[in-house]
């Protein structure tokens, strides 16, 4: 692992490349927001930023004690051999081949995984689950995405027993920003979260390791840092 039984763990978050503009410069750079950054360092963890530049496997995996999957944009539905939705946004090769390794390592060598949003479904679908690609289709509103730029406020209820109902108890008020959810589950993962219009909110993979995904944004917080200091701990 990355850090000794002294040291604070090592969480490598994943981040995206995008054209960015700061001081004189107008370039393509690799940006992350800040809530996971600060997250992730008030829950006493050494945030490390990962670019989707190619594969990363093992080898990158074993540089880290933890590993957390940002949000962001649609996953390409061809990794769940379905077609594209006129609302599906523009596929983003180098996340998800990056990301789709980094799962797969991670999970294969036994490193925390928390997915946020996005890196919640991107888990569900490497493990071979499939994705509703546009939420009001199927539940027929738009509470976990009123508008492009604006966070959903939604009440989620968890399941009794799970890994994440320890974490942040029987019901939270939480940040959303998304158009698409979990359909068909993967072998292995449990439904831990739901919404009131039956959206699954959170997943947990059966087993002692700690693999969790939220549909949710914890970083928007900015206060309740209970999932990160729960992915820290698990990273210790």
């Amino acid at each position: 692992m990355a850090s000794n039984a002294s040291s604070p763990p090592v969480i490598g978050i994943t981040t995206y490349l995008e054209p960015s503009r700061f001081g004189l410069w107008d370039t393509p750079a690799a940006v992350l927001p800040r809530g996971y950054l600060d997250g992730v360092v008030a829950a006493g963890g050494i945030p490390l930023l990962l670019p989707p530049v190619g594969e990363m496997g093992a080898n990158v995996v074993s540089r880290v004690d933890g590993l957390l999957v940002a949000g962001g944009a649609d996953v390409d539905p061809v990794h769940y051999g379905a077609a594209r939705h006129a609302a599906t946004g523009p596929a983003r090769a180098d996340r998800d081949l990056t990301e789709h390794t980094l799962i797969e390592a991670a999970l294969a060598n036994g490193v925390p995984v928390l997915g946020v949003c996005r890196g919640m479904q991107l888990l569900n679908i490497v493990l071979g689950g499939t994705l509703h690609q546009h939420v009001p289709d199927v539940f027929g509103n738009t509470d976990h995405l009123p508008k492009p730029g604006t966070f959903g406020r939604v009440s989620v209820k968890t399941a009794p027993g799970s890994r994440l109902a320890a974490i942040v108890g029987s019901e939270v008020d939480v940040h959303c920003h998304h158009h698409q959810s979990v359909d068909l589950l993967a072998t292995g993962m449990v439904p831990v979260a739901w919404a009131g219009d039956g959206v699954v909110e959170a997943v947990e993979l059966a087993g002692p390791d700690f693999v969790l995904g939220v549909q949710w944004h914890p970083e928007e917080d900015g206060v309740d840092l209970r999932l990160f200091q729960a992915l820290v701990e698990a990273s210790g």
